[in-house]
C-alpha cells in the first residue's frame, strides 16, 4: 500500500515536470515565433530597391553598385542586385522577376535602349519608381533619368585632340553599341568638333555589348588604316586598352592618339605613361550617391531638387538629373583624379615612378 502511494506520487511528480517543461518549451517557442515575425516585419517594412545592370563588363559600374548600395543601406534601403550580362531578354526576365518581388523602386541599366519599354510598363502599373541610371530607356516615361551629358563627353574627347594638334587630319571612331543611346549623343558631340576643325572621320566601328575585343579584331583586320589615320577615339576605356595593345605590337603606341572615357586606371597609368591622349572622367561617385538619395525620395512621393533637366525619351518628356564630365589628360591628372581619391596615386604612377 506505501509502496503504491509513493509510486503514484513519483509518477504525478514526473508527469508535472515533464508538463512544465513541455509549457516552457512552448512558451519559449512562441518567443522565438514571435522575434523571428518582429524580424520579417522589420525586413518587409524596408525600402525593396532593385538596381538592374546591364553587365560588369566595363570597370565603373562595380564602383556604381558598391557605392549606391552602401547609401541605400544607410537611408533603410535594402538592394537586390540583378546582373544582365549584356543580353536584353534576360534584363527583361530580372526586371520581371524585381516586379514580382514588389519592388518599392527598379533602377535599370538598360541593355538596349530601345526595349525595355513594356517591362517598364509593366513595372509602373504595379506603382514601382523605374529609374534610368546612366542611359535613357526610349518610349518609356520612366521616373527618372540620371546620367552625365553625353554630348560634352565627345565634345571633350574632340577638343583634346585638337589641342594636341590633330586639324585637317584623319580620325577613325570606335565606338560602343547602337543599343547604348549615350553612344550616339558621345559620337554627335565629337563629330561636331571633327567639323569645325576639318578633321575627316574615316569610318566608324560600333562594338556590340561594349565588347572591347570587337575594337582590336577591328585594327588586326583594318591594320593598313594605321598608316593614314591620326587618331582613335574609343567610346571607353576598355575599348582603348585592347587598341593600345595592337597599336604597340605594331610599334604604334603614343604616336595614334587615342581616347577613352571612365578613367579605368589602366587607361589612367597610360595617359601618364604616353600611350593614352586623355579620358574622360565621370564622378560616378556624385551620380550613384545621388541616385540612392533621389529613389528614396520618390518612393515617398517627393520631387527631388536636384533635378535640373527635361528629357525626351522620344514620347514622354523625363524629368533628369544630368552631370558635367571632366576631361582627364597628363597635366590633370593629379588634380582631378588623385586629389579626388578614384584612384590612389602609387596606383596611377606605378609605371613611371610617384611623380609630383
Amino acid at each position: 500500500m506505501v509502496r503504491s502511494i509513493i509510486k503514484n506520487n513519483i509518477v504525478k511528480r514526473i508527469v508535472c515536470c515533464l508538463m512544465i517543461c513541455m509549457m516552457a518549451g512552448m512558451l519559449s517557442g512562441c518567443e522565438k515565433q514571435s522575434e523571428q515575425e518582429e524580424v520579417d516585419q522589420q525586413k518587409e517594412d524596408k525600402i525593396q530597391i532593385g538596381f538592374c545592370f546591364d553587365s560588369f563588363l566595363i570597370e565603373r559600374w562595380e564602383r556604381d553598385r558598391d557605392i549606391f548600395v552602401t547609401t541605400a543601406k544607410e537611408l533603410g534601403a535594402e538592394v537586390n542586385v540583378q546582373n544582365a550580362n549584356g543580353d536584353v531578354n534576360q534584363q527583361i526576365a530580372q526586371i520581371e522577376y524585381l516586379i514580382d518581388k514588389k519592388m518599392d523602386a527598379i533602377l535599370i541599366v538598360g541593355v538596349d535602349s530601345d526595349g525595355l519599354a513594356e517591362v517598364v510598363k509593366k513595372a509602373k502599373d504595379e506603382g514601382i519608381v523605374v529609374i534610368a541610371y546612366d542611359r535613357m530607356i526610349y518610349n518609356a516615361d520612366v521616373d527618372l533619368y540620371i546620367s552625365f551629358d553625353n554630348e560634352a563627353v565627345g565634345r571633350m574627347m574632340g577638343e583634346e585632340l585638337v589641342k594636341a594638334g590633330v586639324e585637317g587630319g584623319r580620325v577613325l571612331v570606335l565606338g560602343g553599341p547602337t543599343t547604348d543611346n549615350n553612344v550616339s549623343m558621345v559620337n554627335a558631340g565629337f563629330a561636331k568638333v571633327m567639323r569645325e576643325n576639318n578633321n575627316e572621320i574615316v569610318d566608324v566601328m560600333y562594338a556590340d555589348n561594349w565588347k572591347p575585343e570587337y575594337a582590336s579584331n577591328y585594327i588586326y583586320e583594318h591594320s593598313d588604316i594605321l598608316d593614314e589615320i591620326d587618331a582613335i577615339m574609343c567610346g571607353n576605356d576598355s575599348l582603348a586598352t585592347h587598341v593600345i595593345r595592337v597599336l604597340a605590337e605594331k610599334r604604334k603606341a603614343g604616336e595614334i592618339l587615342v581616347t577613352g572615357q571612365d578613367a579605368e586606371l589602366e587607361a589612367c597609368q597610360r595617359i601618364v605613361e604616353g600611350t593614352q591622349l586623355m579620358t574622360v572622367y565621370k564622378p560616378v561617385e556624385i551620380q550613384a550617391k545621388t541616385a540612392a538619395e533621389c529613389t528614396i525620395e520618390l518612393i515617398e512621393g517627393k520631387k527631388p531638387d536636384q533635378i535640373n533637366v527635361s528629357m525626351s525619351d522620344g514620347e514622354y518628356d523625363v524629368p533628369g538629373i544630368v552631370f558635367e564630365p571632366i576631361a582627364v589628360n597628363a597635366s590633370n591628372m593629379d588634380r582631378i583624379i588623385i586629389d579626388s581619391g578614384f584612384h590612389l596615386r602609387e596606383d596611377v604612377y606605378l609605371n613611371v615612378g610617384n611623380a609630383e
